[in-house]
Order: C-alpha cells, then structure tokens, then sequence
C-alpha cells in the first residue's frame, strides 16, 4: 500500500475516533440530564410531600393513542456525521482486487468471501436504489441505509447505483463514488459486481460484519 493511502486511512480512522469521541460525550450528556431530571423529581416529592390528585367526576377521560418515541434527531446527527465522514477525494484503486469487477475485501478477509459472495452463497436480504439522486443525496442514503441493515443483524444486500445508460458519455455517475463510500465504512467487509441476474455492472453485492 502506497504511504499516501496509508495517510489517508489514518485520517479515516481518525476521523471515525473523533465521532466516537463525539457519540460517547453525547450519550454521557444524556445520562446527566436524567439524573438531574430525576434529581429534581425526588426534590420535589421530598419538600412537598405525599399528593393526591383530586377527583373531577365531571372531567371526561379521552383514551390518547400512545405514541412510540422516535430518536429523530439522534438519527439526523449520525447521518450527517457518517456523510461527512465519507470522502470523495478517497483513493479506492489501490484497495480492489486488480479483476473485471473490480473488487474489495477488508484486510484480514479471504478471497475465497469474494468467491461466494459472486456465487450467491449468500442471499440478497435487502436493497437501495441510488437511480436518480444527487451525490449528496446518495451519499446520505447509503450511510443511513447501511448502518440500518447492520443494527438489523443483516450480512448480503445490493446496493444499485445503475448502468449509466442515461448518463453524460453513457458512464454511471454513482458507480465510483459508491466504491469509495462503501470502502471507508467500517461496516462494509467485502463487495463485488453483481452477477447478470442480479444487476451486471450496474449494481453491488456489498457482505457486512456479522
């Protein structure tokens, strides 16, 4: 491996310390903020003492649909600080595999993933089209999409990023640019061109950490 992609995976994984760094003293935020609102609570109930509510038989109880809390924000925050972790600029031609499909298995993984993954050995569980969204669109999509499949407990999907028929001199726009996304996410341990049946050159079967 060249020093200038020795470089460039040492700023990757800096980078991925950072956000760890980032996502522990957030968490750790949170779990401050519910002692001190627990704190409060027991303050509270010590100075005022036992309450009873009182009764309003003339109140009219409404059955509320209860409604499931959903980290909105928490998801925006990781999306946005995967993208912005996700280069570009990153050099991915040193890192695949020098055959027509060009391609990637993580250091310490054996050809022999790269075999079966080709073969179907293991079945597509699910899938993103990337067909008609933006750089920026994508690579938003594939990161949150990714991490998705890996909190699911998923291994194989497909990731489409089309053949480039519609595209400038007939070239697919996402082709590279998923390439070097997929390489730098620590998720992702292997990729390969999918076969005929499953999309030809326009599309990737992409194995994630068990």
């Amino acid at each position: 491996m060249r020093t200038r992609d020795i470089e460039r995976l040492a700023a990757l994984k800096e980078r991925m310390a950072r956000h760890a760094k980032a996502e522990a003293a957030r968490q750790e935020a949170e779990a401050l903020a519910a002692a001190r609102e627990q704190f409060e609570r027991d303050r509270f109930r010590i100075t005022v003492g036992a309450v009873t509510p009182q009764s309003d038989p003339a109140r009219a109880d409404l059955a509320r649909p209860a409604v499931p809390p959903e980290p909105r924000q928490r998801r925006l925050d990781e999306a946005q600080a995967l993208a912005a972790s996700l280069s570009d600029e990153f050099d991915v031609t040193t890192l695949l595999d020098t055959d027509a499909a060009l391609a990637y298995r993580r250091e310490g993984i054996g050809p022999d993933v790269l075999t079966r993954l080709r073969r179907g050995q293991w079945s597509i569980q699910r899938q993103l089209d990337l067909h008609g969204l933006r750089r920026d669109a994508a690579r938003d999509a594939l990161s949150a999409f990714i991490r998705q499949a890996a909190r699911d407990g998923l291994r194989c999907v497909r990731i489409v990023h089309g053949k480039g028929n519609g595209s400038p001199g007939r070239e697919p726009v996402l082709k590279d640019k998923v390439k070097r996304w997929l390489v730098q996410n620590d998720q992702v341990i292997a990729f390969t061109q999918a076969s005929a049946a499953d999309g030809g050159h326009g599309a990737l079967l992409v194995l994630l950490r068990g």
